[in-house]
């Protein structure tokens, strides 16, 4: 007799957001960590690109729940990390050195990521959305966070390559749900094509 072969994966949510938060509405950072908290209490990882701001607050969340949180940095080595780019290492249980700068570090980031969150954000979280959004990935929108993520909607309408992957939500535990319905839409498969093991 043969049975299914059983996934103990962790999702792997990536929090993508604004560094510098001048641009982001005053109840940006309670939520960001409200969302850390949140993934870990849907059985996931955080996933950010190691920095401060928006990401930083979702790494206390996830820490506080008593999750993971994993880094990808744009530096070579934690030196570089902390002494050149001037980036935290508190809080995450594992940071990866990329060596790719920031953009090789945003590619490597949402490519590795089950989904993406966006909360707030500038530029880079624009990068990083775009990226998301041509590999098809499942992505959630913090809207009335300010910056990119109230603008995201009128961007994808205007650019008039489809409606996307895409959620959006206010609310921090409704928003990761519906990214979670979309991640397990992405990974159904038939029950004949998963790896069995065999019983004697």
């Amino acid at each position: 007799m043969e049975k299914v072969a059983k996934s103990y994966l962790k999702y792997k949510i990536c929090v993508s957001g604004a560094a510098k938060t001048e641009c982001c509405a005053p109840e940006a950072l309670e939520k960001a960590k409200e969302v850390g908290r949140e993934i870990v209490r849907h059985n996931g990882v955080l996933m950010t690109g190691a920095t401060t701001g928006i990401p930083y607050w979702a790494a206390i969340g996830a820490k506080e729940e008593g999750g993971i949180s994993i880094g990808l940095s744009p530096a070579a080595s934690e030196i570089a990390h902390v002494k050149s780019y001037r980036l935290p290492v508190d809080y995450f249980d594992m940071i990866i050195y990329t060596g790719f700068e920031y953009a090789g570090r945003n590619l490597l980031l949402t490519r590795s990521s089950d989904a993406v969150i966006i909360i707030c954000g500038r530029m880079g979280t624009l990068n990083e959305f775009t990226i998301a959004f041509e590999d098809k990935k499942p992505i959630g929108i913090l809207t009335g966070t300010g910056g990119m993520s109230d603008m995201i909607e009128e961007i994808v309408e205007r650019a008039k390559r489809g409606s996307g992957k895409i959620v959006y939500d206010s609310d921090p535990k409704a928003l990761i749900e519906k990214v979670l319905e979309l991640v397990e839409e992405e990974k159904v498969v038939k029950i004949e094509k998963r790896p069995r093991i065999n019983e004697e």
